[in-house]
């Protein structure tokens, strides 16, 4: 899976971008509705303070979005490093994580699963700074560090 960290970033990068296209195309439709609104002269106030809620929380979602995206961009994927710092990929003798943007998990071609997570994520802080070989507990549970790249 180490090997694989450019198809990871590539597919969190796709991810992270159809977030934003999605996000986008919302608040452009939300903007259409409100201008189709004010057209009219017996619009539902109610209905266009709705409007204007759901294009608040989309241009937040949409804010986000661009932050994950500026952070992916700081990931150089050719990069590998033996201490699990932004930017590894760690596998474990459950999982597979990304140490990058919080997108969940992040399908594969080879039909396997990672999870993108950030470093403000519990998991990470009990992982950060270790490498292949060691351990650490997790809800509980000892967890092995099989590989880090």
């Amino acid at each position: 899976m180490v090997s694989n960290k450019k198809e990871l970033y590539f597919n969190c990068l796709d991810v992270v971008n159809e977030q934003i296209e999605r996000y986008q195309k919302e608040m452009d439709l939300i903007k259409e509705s409100m201008e189709a609104n004010d057209v009219k002269t017996d619009y539902d106030e109610d209905n266009k303070g709705e409007l204007l809620s759901d294009f608040e929380q989309n241009a937040g979602r949409l804010r986000n979005a661009r932050e994950m995206k500026e952070s992916l961009s700081r990931i150089d994927p050719d990069h590998y490093s033996e201490k699990i710092s932004f930017g590894s990929v760690v596998e474990t003798n459950g999982n597979y994580y990304f140490i990058s943007v919080p997108l969940g998990e992040i399908s594969m071609e080879d039909g396997s699963s990672v999870y993108a997570i950030s470093t403000e994520a519990p998991i990470y802080q009990e992982m950060e700074g270790k490498e292949e070989g060691d351990t650490f507990t997790f809800n509980d549970e000892e967890v092995k560090i099989t590989a880090v790249g």
